[in-house]
């Protein structure tokens, strides 16, 4: 059986070639396409996960189990000529977050046969999340009810592996776990996890996994989940500070064989990701940071369209978007407050990018459709790409970006690629 690519991250910082790697956690076609096409040309392999909420057993709100998924991104691999055998898959929060209303043995149960899907499908790093309370539970549990139940779902993992040809899956723990897709309110400084919690955390799990009888599992834990002071809301971004994180990233050398994973890493600036990276925070999650770019490019080119072609469209882009997501709000009204005036412009332009879960939907994915095709293989002229896509304007001009309208956008999603990779690969 070959070894998990990942199995020996933590070494990887201390001989040549790439000290760490990015996390894609996204579902979008155009985003999973770009991340190859940034990907291909590095020595990296690519790290794709999905989220509980996103794929599961039941479908998430992309409609997709682990299998389908990993399908989906083998079929988007084979388009693009990227290598199947670089891609590794992971899943993301594993744990009861998607049923966390029920009562805990329920939710636990769902949460099993979840990650048994996952495992089954071949997904080779898997997320134990179960850092949140249930039905009558506190928010938060205490390190070893947290500890135990993250023992018990990799019990389950362990009893799907499909074995063959398809490696040991690598397991990440922890207990100080923000939540996914970003924080739900404003945020002024976090507080950063302990180097003493961060031992503990690891300790406690080795223990509960030990009685579980899950020692060989617990062998393949590669990284914890630590707070080092990133994260983002709907309105601003904290910015990392590694001069307050030394204390953490010095703690690994208590923890061999392991490192950090950070999660909502989403904004941060190159030199932030790099710094991440330098003091031990191997595995950096982005997702929602992806989405925006893109989300971004597709509306600079909806603006676009509308000078070049006014009219030729029954609805732009926006206007789209923005009556599917106030048909269903259930996925940005929990996230977002303010006036009206306010909430419009949250669910369009929030860091929080709630709207990454109304891609998958029918009439926003025509919408794109729609508006790349009235666009079609046309040159865009530069003077509307400096006006609406002011970022792609230098590459455009210098002959490095082809000027149609795919191009731009995929070209903004790798953009933000290429700061994690450079990151990594320093």
């Amino acid at each position: 059986m070959p070894q998990n690519p990942l199995q020996d991250i933590a070494t990887w910082r201390h001989r040549i070639g790439p000290s760490g790697i990015p996390s894609i956690c996204s579902a979008h076609p155009m985003v999973l396409e770009a991340s190859m096409r940034a990907t291909l040309p590095t020595r990296l392999p690519l790290l794709i996960e999905a989220t509980c909420n996103q794929v599961n057993q039941d479908g998430g709100y992309t409609g997709m189990t682990p299998r389908d998924f990993r399908q989906f991104v083998e079929r988007i691999a084979a388009d693009q000529g990227f290598p199947t055998e670089r891609i590794i898959f992971g899943g993301d929060h594993l744990g009861p977050n998607p049923w966390k209303s029920l009562p805990a043995e329920a939710a636990l149960e769902k949460a099993e046969g979840m990650i048994e899907a996952f495992a089954d499908a071949g997904f080779t790093k898997l997320h134990l999340d179960c850092s949140m309370g249930c039905q009558g539970e506190p928010v938060a549990l205490k390190d070893e009810e947290t500890a135990a139940r993250a023992a018990r779902l990799a019990a389950a993992a362990e009893s799907a592996l499909p074995g063959g040809d398809v490696p040991e899956p690598v397991y990440v723990i922890g207990t100080e776990v923000p939540i996914p897709g970003g924080a739900m309110h404003a945020l002024d400084e976090l507080e950063l996890t302990t180097p003493e919690d961060a031992r503990t955390t690891v300790q406690i799990h080795e223990e509960a996994f030990q009685r579980a009888g899950q020692s060989d599992a617990f062998a393949r834990v590669v990284a914890a989940v630590v707070q080092p002071g990133v994260e983002f809301g709907s309105h601003n971004v904290i910015d990392y500070n590694s001069a307050k994180a030394q204390g953490l990233s010095a703690a690994l050398k208590d923890m061999p064989g392991l490192v950090f994973e950070a999660h909502s890493t989403d904004y941060q600036t190159r030199a932030n990701l790099t710094a991440l990276v330098q003091d031990g925070f191997a595995i950096l999650k982005v997702g929602p940071g992806l989405t925006f770019v893109l989300r971004e490019a597709l509306y600079g080119l909806d603006a676009i369209a509308e000078e070049l072609f006014p009219g030729s469209r029954g609805e732009t882009l926006r206007a789209t978007m923005e009556r599917v997501m106030l048909a269903a709000p259930d996925n940005w009204v929990k996230y977002y407050e303010g006036t009206e005036a306010e909430l419009r412009l949250q669910r369009h332009f929030s860091y929080s990018d709630r709207m990454r879960y109304y891609w998958p939907q029918r009439e926003a994915h025509a919408a794109v459709e729609a508006l790349l095709g009235v666009l079609g293989d046309i040159e865009v002229p530069e003077t509307l790409i400096g006006q609406y896509l002011g970022a792609r304007y230098e590459a455009v001009r210098s002959g490095r970006l082809p000027a149609d309208a795919r191009s731009l956008a995929l070209a903004a999603v790798e953009s933000v690629m290429q700061d994690y990779l450079s990151a990594c690969e320093t």
